[in-house]
C-alpha cells in the first residue's frame, strides 16, 4: 500500500511539473501591425464624432466591413448598437450628426451628396 501511495505521489508531482511547464509555455506575446485605417474625411460634424469615438473601441478598418450602401436608417441602428450592446461612449445627441457621415461617406451617399471628399 505504501508503494501504491508512493507512486501516486510521485505521479501527482509529475503531473504538476508538466502543468506548470505547459502554462509557462503558453505565456506568449503578439505584436499586432501598426494602424493605418483612417476614416474618411468629411466636412459633416459626425466626422469629428467619428474621430474622436469610434477608434476607441475599433480600427477604422471595421466600418469598411459593413455592408456597402447602408441607409442612414441602417447606420443609426448599428450605432445604437455600438451604443448599448457594446458600451461605445457615444452620447445620444451625438447618434444622429454621426449617423449622417457614416451613411453619407460609407453608405448611402444620396442623403448628403456634398458629404465625399
Amino acid at each position: 500500500m505504501t508503494k501504491h501511495i508512493d507512486r501516486l505521489s510521485r505521479l501527482a508531482i509529475v503531473s504538476c511539473c508538466l502543468l506548470l511547464a505547459q502554462a509557462a509555455a503558453a505565456n506568449k506575446t503578439i505584436e499586432l501591425p501598426a494602424e493605418t485605417a483612417q476614416l474618411r474625411p468629411s466636412t459633416l460634424p459626425g466626422y469629428s464624432i467619428a474621430s474622436q469615438k469610434c477608434g476607441i473601441c475599433h480600427s477604422a478598418d471595421y466600418i469598411l466591413y459593413q455592408p456597402p450602401g447602408m441607409t442612414l436608417a441602417q447606420w443609426t441602428a448599428e450605432v445604437k448598437k455600438m451604443q448599448h450592446a457594446y458600451g461605445a461612449p457615444i452620447d445620444e445627441n451625438e447618434i444622429e450628426a454621426l449617423s449622417e457621415y457614416l451613411a453619407a461617406v460609407y453608405g448611402d451617399a444620396s442623403r448628403k451628396p456634398d458629404a465625399r471628399p
